[in-house]
């Protein structure tokens, strides 16, 4: 048999990425220029940002909404800035493939220019590194790539390639023709293992016995798709059903069992229902400090079952927890029927839904408020009422996730939240990867100015490229968070508390309209609406620049007392 014709690794590259669903790339210059100018010929839309870490962002959006890789590209100098973008893929669970070029051996260890090595800077950020030293060694390093990215945990790899610019690699030769592939054709999840039938029954046994349960769920949920099931199970059990920032949206946040997020970013109810809890179930959902209120909530004692494909996660916080290794969505399928049809008591239920729909109506005042500067409330109040039936939120992280997350209501269905795992200007730059991923769909991205001004460079991205987002800047003119604490920790002592968290003020409606963008200024609540409306009409990139109060405070999480 004889071997194919060779081709040039970035034919190679180009090619495959085309011929198995890449609709974009994002990247900085100089970096795989023959790969770039081979793709563009194949229709694969390439995405020019202007920095590493807004171009790693929008791979993080893209494939948050895809449901497969997204990629994003840097050269030598921009490693250790492509690295640190990839933190949030990685806390956030979502599959991101980042390639860098090396200056080649005759070059290292002799002071070379613009040269560190890499993969120390990447090994923290992903779950698979490694240099690819020839054309020839491309294709099968970049199935592993792909398969370490989107089974068990999604999570980003890193592929070094030889060259400063990858040009050795580009040049160099592959025997391998480029085409559809089952491995570059996996979306998420990839595989649906289903737990041990053995574990199914003892976690059936113990669901039945408690008589307060409550389930959460979060990106591993998320990325298995399981809402049905999950919503399905709350109803049998009659039990609460709260998320993390990460599975918000997995069900009808107005569901009777819904109860919102749980951690360190809840609204009360959420934390009060948990911690009266005698079983917490936590499916797809890690249970690190953010979403157990720094172990608290559930108090660390507290008997748990833990669904996750990862068998490490497991256990990993709780002691006391009855671990079922599988995807999501097909281990609750068999729980579900393991437990058949329990006759269950509700009153858990029911005053969890009692405690819950108390808080909604103490809230509703704010979410109505027509105070100017503008409550942040009502600006959460107004994009519930314009987001589609489809649409896609993103938020960045702070209060912005605080803010999004306890107060925009989601249908559970076609509508979509995404959330910074924590680096705060993510949510922009990721609003414009998640558009590309969307299609027709509408994307609203939230973020305060201080997050803006991250990446607020990335307005000329969107309005070159034609990525239609609604950027909403919750505009107090300073980190509004940390506000009180400065002030608190000041105290009487001289000096001037703003000059730590102040900043502006900025007219980000201005501010749009120098980088050829629509920009339009909110200072009056009821403008609120018909701003978000024009601008989602809008075939383009759209900002909406709205003044909000910077004293008034997001909803905060109940801890019980004492601790």
């Amino acid at each position: 048999m004889t071997s194919p014709e060779p081709i040039t690794g970035a034919e190679y590259l180009a090619r495959s990425l085309a011929a198995n669903g890449t609709t974009h790339v994002f990247f900085i210059d100089a970096i795989l220029r023959r790969t770039l100018i081979e793709l563009g010929g194949l229709g694969v839309q390439r995405v020019l940002g202007h920095s590493e870490k807004g171009v790693a962002y929008m791979a993080d959006g893209y494939a948050r909404v895809a449901g497969r890789p997204g990629v994003c590209f840097a050269q030598s100098v921009g490693a250790a800035n492509l690295a640190s973008g990839l933190q949030d893929a990685y806390l956030g669970r979502a599959p991101v493939i980042a390639f860098t070029g090396f200056k080649p051996p005759s070059l290292q260890h002799r002071n070379a220019y613009q040269e560190l090595n890499h993969l120390p800077l990447f090994e923290s950020v992903t779950k698979f590194a490694t240099r690819v030293d020839s054309a020839a060694e491309l294709p099968r390093l970049m199935r592993q790539a792909w398969r370490e990215a989107m089974t068990g945990t999604p999570r980003p790899a890193y592929l070094d390639l030889m060259g400063h610019t990858a040009d050795l690699v580009e040049t160099g030769q592959v025997r391998e023709i480029p085409g559809p592939d089952p491995v570059f054709q996996m979306t998420l999840p990839p595989h649906r293992p289903v737990a041990a039938s053995t574990d199914i029954d003892r976690a059936a046994a113990r669901l039945l016995q408690a008589k307060k349960v409550v389930l959460i769920a979060g990106e591993g949920a998320m990325a298995s798709k399981c809402g049905k099931e999950l919503l399905a199970l709350g109803e049998l059990l009659a039990a609460p059903i709260g998320t993390s920032l990460g599975g918000r949206g997995l069900v009808p946040t107005r569901h009777r069992l819904s109860i919102g997020c749980v951690g360190n970013y809840a609204a009360p109810p959420a934390n009060q229902i948990v911690h009266d809890a005698d079983l917490v179930v936590y499916i797809g959902c890690d249970t690190g400090d953010q979403v157990t209120h720094t172990y608290r909530i559930p108090s660390i004692e507290t008997p748990c079952i833990q669904i996750d494909i990862d068998p490490a996660e497991l256990g990993r916080s709780y002691p006391n927890t009855l671990g079922l290794m599988g995807d999501p969505k097909a281990t609750l399928a068999a729980l579900i029927a393991a437990l058949g049809r329990p006759q269950r008591d509700s009153d858990y239920a029911n005053r969890s839904a009692k405690i819950v729909q108390t808080w909604r109506d103490t809230m509703a005042k704010r979410l109505a408020s027509n105070d100017v500067p503008i409550w942040p409330d009502r600006l959460c109040a107004e994009i519930t009422a314009a987001l589609p039936e489809d649409g896609i939120v993103v938020a960045d992280t702070g209060w912005s996730g605080i803010w999004s997350s306890t107060l925009i209501d989601l249908n559970g269905e076609g509508q979509t939240y995404l959330r910074a795992a924590g680096s705060l200007g993510w949510s922009f730059p990721a609003a414009l990867g998640a558009k590309c991923a969307a299609g027709k769909r509408k994307v609203i991205c939230w973020s305060g100015d201080g997050g803006a001004y991250y990446h607020i460079t990335e307005l000329e991205t969107a309005r070159r490229r034609g990525i239609a987002v609604t950027l909403v800047v919750n505009n107090n003119s300073g980190f509004g968070q940390s506000w009180v604490g400065i002030q608190r920790q000041q105290g009487n002592r001289p000096g001037n508390p703003a000059e730590m968290g102040l900043f502006g003020p900025t007219n980000f409606a201005d501010v749009a309209k120098v980088f050829g963008v629509r920009g339009i200024r909110v200072e009056d609540p009821a403008q609120i609406g018909p701003a978000l409306r024009e601008a989602m009409a809008a075939d383009e990139p759209v900002v909406v620049d709205v003044a909000t109060n910077i004293d008034v405070r997001a909803p905060e999480p109940w801890a019980p007392e004492g601790t």
